[in-house]
């Protein structure tokens, strides 16, 4: 299942995106239709943390729509909805993996860069847009703004001290992030909060999908192209810390939530990388594809209007 929050008539709604990736059930609307009752939550961060009733009050809603005559009724187009955040506030700071593939780490400095232990830095909630919302050139504060396409992780049940080989078990489903950086920044202040913090410098989406259509997430093709060009190309079966350990580090002694939003790290071949560096520039398109979930696309705007 594709999980999404859109806008459609003015109204947000939670829905499932069909196996074809065409239109959206919206939950509430087709619940409300089957028993009388909007019985889901209004956000899908709500849903999440029902933990398994949620996906068993949505396969017993699916089952009803298709047996219906006319099932299509109950279905909006996907390109009649305006695709939100899966998660647009998220309820605490976006967890972010950093330097998780050996060559970005050296691309970054060198192979004397690449951690011995799980590197974790954060994002704003308010950092967060979805899928085809533009991302801000904050000439004022930066010129060296950068992307970063990256496998997420979405924790679907609460968990303290988790075991590796339990870890997937703690996870909901699997989005893209765009962990764009204000290169200047992150160098200026010698940490990584305010140059990854910036507003709509967390493009998300376009949808989160379940665990259980991802076999093996640590194996999964990862590609951002920028006006077209591939900037970035690889898998991530090479992470330096694969999922599972970071979940069992992050809860080590934290508590993991439903809803919490973990960014696995990005490959090489990011602006920064290049000699000389490749850094956004207004109108730039920034597409982020990862195996099994599909793509993101985010243009950088000519201004610094939303």
């Amino acid at each position: 299942m594709r999980f999404v929050t859109v806008q459609h008539n003015n109204e947000s709604f939670v829905g499932v995106v069909d196996s074809n990736e065409s239109k959206i059930l919206l939950l509430n609307p087709a619940e409300e239709a089957r028993t009388g009752q909007k019985s889901f939550p209004a956000s899908l961060l709500e849903c999440i943390a029902m933990e398994e009733r949620f996906i068993n009050q949505v396969n017993g809603l699916l089952a009803w729509v298709e047996s219906r005559e006319k099932s299509d009724s109950f279905f909006i187009p996907l390109e009649a909805a305006t695709l939100l955040a899966p998660i647009p506030r998220p309820s605490k700071n976006i967890f972010c993996v950093g330097k998780n593939y050996a060559e970005h780490a050296i691309e970054m400095g060198s192979a004397e860069g690449i951690p011995k232990h799980v590197m974790v830095f954060t994002k704003a909630p308010t950092t967060v847009i979805g899928p085809n919302g533009t991302i801000l050139p904050h000439h004022a504060v930066t010129s060296q703004l950068d992307y970063e396409g990256e496998l997420a992780v979405i924790i679907g049940k609460k968990g303290r001290a988790i075991k590796k080989e339990e870890a997937l078990d703690y996870v909901f489903g699997y989005t893209i992030v765009n962990d764009v950086t204000a290169r200047d920044l992150q160098s200026r202040h010698n940490q990584f909060f305010i140059g990854k913090s910036l507003d709509t410098t967390c493009p998300m989406g376009p949808w989160i999908v379940h665990k259980s259509m991802i076999d093996n997430p640590n194996h999964l093709d990862i590609q951002t192209k920028v006006n077209g060009e591939v900037r970035q190309s690889s898998n991530t079966k090479n992470f330096i810390f694969p999922i599972e350990e970071v979940l069992a580090v992050l809860s080590a002694g934290m508590t993991l939530e439903p809803g919490d939003i973990i960014a696995t790290g990005t490959p090489a071949g990011v602006g920064k990388g290049f000699k000389p560096p490749q850094f956004l520039q207004p109108s730039d398109q920034i597409d982020i594809s990862i195996e099994g979930i599909g793509t993101l696309i985010n243009k950088v705007g000519d201004n610094e209007a939303y």
